[in-house]
């Protein structure tokens, strides 16, 4: 199992507006360790930085301005992205951006080469409804160091958010699971190891599904607008 984490750094909060992306990182995990590869660019956006973006991470335009564009490194991290499944935090964010800029080159959409997308603001909101659901809360939650996080950035906050996903996905709080460490496998009474059973997933059908989603949109109309499953996306996150 093949996946990425993945996040954007950019220069403010809409690309319907022009705006663009300045950084980009993956970090790229494999059955659920790191294997360490990663992708890290800084990216010259040829346009003005609002000062609303600085104050978030810190990133200059004089210090973007001998960086590659855009276009230099799309196909290095469409490469990298290729049939991954991608872990975004706010993942409808960072999809608006990273289209914007494939849009520009005609380039196909990102969901069309990954193996799904997984939004872990999306999934905090389920497991924590009506909890601050930031990367920042999400690591006090879980007791996870983000002392040297004083400004955004997507390198860091890659490898914070891999640490954020494995607890949430199966409490895990490390990323390496040490060979002593194994889950030792059940004792029956005569002291013999006894086999699990394989783990039994039932998917929900599309029926099922759409009938979900019918009785989300009833409560977040009796509730006008409150229904916190929903995941509506978080621009502050």
């Amino acid at each position: 199992m093949r996946q990425i984490v993945l996040d954007t750094e950019t220069t403010g909060l809409d690309p319907r507006q022009g705006h663009r992306i300045i950084e980009i990182a993956g970090l790229e995990m494999a059955n659920r360790r790191l294997t360490g590869r990663h992708l890290h660019k800084y990216i010259n956006p040829e346009r003005e930085i609002e000062a609303g973006a600085l104050a978030v991470h810190g990133i200059t335009l004089d210090f973007l301005a001998d960086k590659p564009k855009f276009a230099d490194i799309a196909d290095e991290f469409l490469d990298f992205i290729n049939g991954a499944e991608l872990i975004i935090h706010n993942a409808p964010f960072d999809l608006g951006f990273l289209n914007a800029e494939l849009d520009r080159l005609d380039r196909v959409p990102v969901e069309t080469l990954c193996n799904g997308v997984t939004d872990t603001l999306k999934m905090a909101r389920d497991l924590h409804p009506g909890k601050r659901n930031s990367l920042d809360a999400l690591c006090e939650r879980y007791e996870i160091d983000n002392s040297g996080r004083a400004l955004h950035g997507a390198l860091l906050d890659t490898e914070l958010l891999a640490e954020v996903f494995l607890a949430m996905t199966r409490g895990q709080n490390s990323l390496m699971i040490e060979a002593d460490e194994a889950p030792r496998p059940p004792v029956g009474s005569d002291g013999q190891a006894r086999q699990r059973k394989p783990l039994l997933v039932r998917r929900a059908t599309a029926a099922e599904v759409a009938e979900h989603e019918r009785l989300l949109a009833a409560i977040d109309k009796e509730s006008k607008g409150a229904c916190v499953w929903l995941g509506k996306p978080d621009l502050a996150a």
